[in-house]
């Protein structure tokens, strides 16, 4: 049996601690974005995973391999947690884009798709602008980024991670393309 915990239990400790820190930065991501159920079972194997490894490494200590598996597994944990979160793409961002020049068309452009926008002007630097918002899910980030690159190559857009938002501008769509039934309630509402 000795040659098991030797060769195969720095694999198994690798492996595993990819899993546990992989687990970690999701339910880190998930806290940060309002997630409480999601984080707390993901906390849960978190952590039940990581008792495991720890159990294991200590009562095979008299074999380094084995701490550099725990620290190699630590980091591909990291970064491939990092990646699974980043093509999750779970939550609702703030997209803020100011643009010089083509504002009009821009607009247009993120209507057609479907985005909902809210514009206002702006004093730049050294020049007016216009400074385009929208709140979406993360789902749809990309088709947005590539409407803007297409149009106006040299606009600014930045994003940022919101907690917490009563709509996702769902309302701002043409009543055209809204669902019927929405539709219907919005007409009882007087909306």
């Amino acid at each position: 049996m000795p040659e098991f915990s030797v060769y195969v239990m720095p694999v198994l400790i690798f492996f595993a601690r990819i899993a546990d820190v992989s687990l970690g930065t999701l339910r880190i991501t998930m806290v940060s974005r309002g997630y409480k159920l999601q984080s707390a079972l993901l906390g849960f194997f978190e952590v039940l995973i990581w008792v495991i490894v720890v159990a294991q490494l200590l009562t095979n200590l008299d074999h380094w391999v084995n701490y550099v598996a725990y620290a190699a597994g630590f980091s591909a944990g990291t970064f491939i947690g990092l990646y699974i979160e980043d093509k999750m793409k779970v939550g609702t961002v703030l997209v803020r884009i100011i643009t010089l020049n083509k504002s009009g068309e821009l607009i247009e452009a993120l209507k057609e798709a479907g985005v909902a926008v809210t514009s206002v002007d702006a004093k730049g630097g050294y020049n007016d602008v216009k400074v385009i918002f929208t709140v979406m899910k993360r789902k749809k980030l990309n088709k947005v980024f590539t409407i803007v690159k297409e149009i106006d190559p040299e606009a600014f857009f930045s994003t940022e991670d919101v907690k917490y938002s009563n709509k996702h501008h769902d309302h701002l769509l043409k009543p055209d393309d809204q669902n019927p039934f929405d539709r219907l309630l919005r007409l009882r509402k007087g909306v």
